[in-house]
């Protein structure tokens, strides 16, 4: 007859033979960790945990691709060969890689990268990723110098979200896109480029949450300019969730887009970027982390649909 206590010396005898023959290197090699893995160790540095911060910005400008447009014909120093006009806006844009006067370069200031826009050329500066449902942060001021074909006229350079398709698609530089304006005394202000739309509470022609009416096509003002003064920094923003975005200048916001869309299709997702619009300009401290709604202070200053 077996009994119970049989039993059990039968299976502490199992057991302590099995657990002997296996030896740690054995056990490693049956069972290997994944946390071991060096792939997986850096897949997870590159991709940022939900409202993580991840800078754009370095000495490299490793984030990005640069396009520059078409050279205004008083620029100097160009290859031989380089297609320049007084209208900058039609014609033969230099292209992918070739800001050869270094419109778009990074000092480093206080152990910070600090990206200067000489201005000089139309250009863009854009990530080489798309993102979607985000918080865009950076700081923003403007340098003195100005060039043509905006000599004589407001100092001018953008964030332009949600970028889709070719290089050039507007005036032969900038991608379409949705436009955050960055300009004198107007930022925040939305420009739709390249077939991209929004409806935005407005009244006469400038965001007003209050307003009943939508805007639905071309330009829209800011609902307020609280611009810091020439030369000190401004703190610019752009939170974007599905088809909304907002604009948001010194913690102010100014601007509420819902229903964006391209060419009639749901807009919500592209590259980010900067503009080079004849202006001397400086960016730092630019970076993004995932959301997935609208921060509580944000949402106290927005009225959806």
């Amino acid at each position: 007859m077996i009994t119970n206590r049989k039993i059990w010396f039968i299976i502490t005898a199992l057991l302590t033979s099995t657990l002997s023959s296996i030896t740690p290197s054995n056990a490693q090699s049956v069972a290997p960790s994944i946390a071991d893995d060096p792939k997986i160790d850096q897949a997870k540095e590159e991709q940022p945990a939900d409202g993580q911060w991840r800078s754009l910005l370095d000495q490299d400008l490793s984030n990005f691709e640069v396009w520059m447009g078409i050279p205004h014909q008083s620029v100097q120093g160009l290859p031989e060969g380089t297609f320049q006009a007084e209208k900058v806006t039609k014609g033969q844009p230099m292209g992918l890689d070739a800001d050869v006067k270094n419109v778009f370069a990074v000092t480093v200031v206080n152990e910070e990268p600090v990206l200067k826009i000489s201005g000089e050329i139309y250009g863009g500066l854009t990530t080489l990723e798309d993102f979607g449902d985000y918080h865009f942060s950076t700081q923003f001021k403007w340098g003195d110098k100005k060039w043509e074909p905006r000599l004589n006229r407001l100092r001018d350079s953008g964030i332009l979200y949600h970028c889709t398709g070719k290089h050039g698609a507007f005036w032969e530089v900038w991608k379409s896109s949705v436009e955050y304006q960055v300009q004198e005394t107007d930022l925040g202000d939305l420009y739709p480029l390249g077939g991209t739309s929004a409806e935005v509470r407005a009244t006469d022609g400038k965001y007003d949450p209050e307003s009943e009416q939508f805007a639905r096509r071309g330009m829209i003002k800011a609902g307020s300019e609280p611009d810091a003064p020439h030369g000190q920094w401004n703190r610019l923003e752009v939170y974007t969730l599905g088809t909304t975005s907002v604009h948001v200048a010194n913690d102010v916001v100014v601007m509420v887009l819902e229903n964006l869309k391209i060419r009639g299709k749901p807009l919500s997702r592209g590259q980010i970027q900067i503009q080079s619009e004849a202006a001397e300009c400086y960016y730092k401290d630019m970076k993004i982390r995932s959301i997935s709604d609208f921060p509580a202070d944000i949402k106290s200053q927005m009225r959806l649909r």
